[in-house]
């Protein structure tokens, strides 16, 4: 019995010198927060603070729209935009695992009507390309055809590409792109059962998040697209009456909120 309580006094001891090998929050993170909200115009934030792979601290600031007394707080769900681009690469590196293309099949091969504005690029084109911002368009050339949502689908999409007109030629310069990711999209093919199986429905992707202190509720396509507006419409428009943006926001699709 005395061995027993003496393991379980030891255990215990462990777990307190492991939490207290966690360090403290920096003592300015508050006011650090405070002026990066202030600096980019943001209404809310959340920081989490990981250590050990577990969440040491969790803090929130602000609210969740701009005139709205609802606070931030660890369970408000954050657009995260292009961050998804790195889901899509992923996607398509598991198709590579799996033997099923490589980063240098044409794109053309698996998507026999696919053309950009020139023929040698449609033909040449690899799935390595249309992931590195290297395809010869301009910074977000198109961008206007699916953002704000449109009516175009994907495939309609894809199909425009071959009237934009490149601004370099192919591989030669960086400049950052989204079209090009709808075709990474449609080469996969079967990107929304992968979505759903293997993403949204993930076990693994579950417990890595909310072990983090985030919380798991994927969506995507015209879902998504209506989940992120009020945010966008928001930071929009705040930019604008603010003087930071010339171009009124109504003018290219995002009403003013209501």
């Amino acid at each position: 019995m005395k061995q027993l309580s003496v393991l379980r006094i030891a255990s215990i001891c462990a777990l307190f010198l492991a939490g207290a090998c966690v360090a403290a929050p920096p003592a300015d993170l508050d006011r650090y927060a405070q002026r990066t909200l202030q600096t980019f115009n943001v209404p809310g934030m959340t920081v989490a603070i990981v250590e050990q792979g577990r969440p040491s601290e969790i803090r929130s600031y602000g609210v969740r729209k701009l005139g709205e007394p609802a606070k931030v707080d660890e369970h408000t769900l954050f657009a995260i935009g292009s961050t998804t681009k790195a889901f899509t690469t992923a996607l398509l590196a598991m198709l590579v695992d799996e033997g099923k293309l490589t980063w240098d099949t044409k794109v053309a091969d698996v998507l026999p009507g696919f053309k950009m504005y020139d023929p040698y690029v449609s033909s040449e084109m690899t799935v390595r390309d249309i992931v590195t911002h290297r395809s010869g368009l301009g910074p977000g050339a198109g961008d206007l055809l699916f953002f704000p949502p449109t009516s175009f689908t994907r495939a309609e999409i894809i199909h425009k590409l071959r009237f934009i007109k490149p601004v370099t030629s192919f591989r030669s310069a960086f400049a950052y792109d989204n079209l090009l990711y709808i075709v990474a999209g449609e080469v996969i093919a079967t990107v929304e059962k992968v979505w759903a199986d293997s993403i949204a429905n993930s076990k693994t992707l579950k417990e890595y998040a909310t072990s983090r202190g985030a919380q798991f509720a994927p969506i995507a396509g015209a879902e998504a697209q209506r989940a992120v507006m009020p945010a966008v419409q928001a930071n929009a428009w705040m930019q604008f009456d603010g003087g930071k943006a010339k171009v009124s926001p109504d003018t290219v699709g995002i009403a003013r909120p209501q």
